[in-house]
């Protein structure tokens, strides 16, 4: 017998009862009872498929996907308990059977084309301006193609929630701290940079991958300083490292030097999200012998009374290697300070807590050469040898000397006069 949407009784919902709240969900579970309100509510719940289609870059049944969008951003009791359980920890039998009795009574509403339920068929096979299925979206659609079943259903969902999460956790690759609202936002527009784009420094992104890859598996793993030359990329290295393993649950935390203060709250918010791992990323950071933050820093690396949430590491570059501004006045033994080692000491223990300390160095010709000519090469441009060497060099010469940003800057000269 063919299902009846009058039939859909969503106050059945157990797990996923904050779908109850949706405008979508809720007029389809309650329609009006005039036909002139039924038209209006109708038009409405349309358009909101249609808005948010066009927003994320939906397309074909706008309903099985809106409620899989809905599952996957909002919170609810199955997604939260996932998140906040280790990823080897499963949800428990009861909650896996009330979420799989909620999949049941949805099950019409993946099955089914959307105008069984609004009147506009064109919401079965919507075309979406643009397509922009980022790659949790891909994931997610990846995973449901072959589910008909709510057990299929339950087994992608739990799935997704381990590999990406939930709401902006899922939809993000890096964030940034909000201290006025104790919360993290999203950075919408983050760079696409991968390891690969990086030419040279072969030993230093062996030991960034190394201990990256030990942090995200669950294994022990270091504070890690970036320390070095100025433009040798060293920012763009740890960037990168949220691009590689976003699909493993790693995101990236950018967090500002006056921010330090807060590190204690900030590192309760992310213990919450246990599932997931999590790089504090301080760039370019060093500290004046009048500054305070770095105490907050070292107590936070360790040393505090309170232990550092296992899923946290911090990552720092900085052009200084024990980070606090020296002098020669601090290496005389004349200067005021009674005890000389004492003074040493305070200034080199915040960069000691640092387990994995990596130098960088300035290029030399031919790295320098080859990483504008990957760039070019990238926009599709490729210079002889002598006309790279001539073009490269004259540049160098003209700007800051050898660096990956000189590199970068003279490729966009390049490409600029064209």
């Amino acid at each position: 017998m063919p299902f009846d949407a009058r039939d859909l009784d969503l106050n059945d919902l157990l797990s996923c009862r904050n779908l109850l709240q949706d405008p979508v969900l809720s007029h389809i579970a309650n329609p009006a009872a005039t036909d002139e309100a039924f038209r209006a509510e109708a038009a409405a719940a349309a358009a909101r498929l249609i808005e948010v289609a066009e927003k994320q870059g939906f397309g074909g049944n706008l309903l099985r996907t809106y409620v899989l969008w809905l599952l996957t951003h909002d919170s609810s009791l199955v997604a939260s308990a996932v998140e906040q359980g280790s990823r080897e920890k499963q949800i428990g039998t009861g909650l896996l059977q009330a979420f799989i009795h909620d999949l049941t009574v949805l099950q019409p509403l993946l099955e089914l084309s959307a105008s069984h339920f609004l009147p506009y068929p064109l919401l079965d096979d919507y075309e979406p301006t643009s397509y922009q299925a980022d790659e949790a979206s891909s994931a997610l659609q990846e995973l449901t193609a072959d589910a008909h079943e709510p057990s299929a259903y339950a087994t992608a969902l739990l799935t997704y929630y381990s590999c990406y999460g939930y709401g902006d956790i899922a939809s993000y690759r890096a964030f940034r701290w909000d201290e006025a609202g104790s919360r993290l936002i999203g950075i919408k527009h983050f760079e696409g940079q991968r390891l690969s784009d990086l030419i040279g420094y072969a030993h230093q992104k062996e030991l960034l991958i190394g201990n990256t890859e030990a942090f995200v598996a669950g294994k022990p793993a270091n504070n890690c300083l970036l320390v070095g030359a100025r433009g040798t990329g060293k920012s763009s290295a740890v960037k990168a490292l949220a691009n590689e393993y976003y699909s493993r649950g790693l995101r990236l935390v950018q967090l500002q030097k006056s921010q330090l203060h807060s590190l204690p709250e900030l590192m309760e918010v992310l213990r919450a999200y246990a599932s997931k791992r999590f790089i504090l990323f301080l760039d370019d950071l060093s500290f004046e012998e009048s500054d305070s933050e770095y105490k907050s820093l070292k107590s936070a690396i360790e040393g505090g009374v309170e232990a550092r949430p296992e899923n946290v590491r911090i990552y720092a570059t900085s052009n200084r290697r024990h980070l606090i501004r020296e002098t020669w006045r601090d290496r005389l033994s004349e200067q005021d300070e009674l005890y000389r080692n004492d003074s040493m000491n305070e200034t080199i223990s915040l960069s000691d807590r640092f387990g994995l300390i990596i130098q960088y160095y300035a290029p030399d010709q031919k790295d320098y050469l080859a990483i504008i000519a990957h760039m070019l090469k990238k926009q599709g441009i490729e210079l002889t040898p002598e006309e790279l060497r001539i073009e490269g060099l004259r540049w160098e010469m003209a700007h800051s000397g050898r660096s990956g940003r000189t590199a970068e800057q003279f490729v966009a000269h390049y490409l600029g006069k064209r």
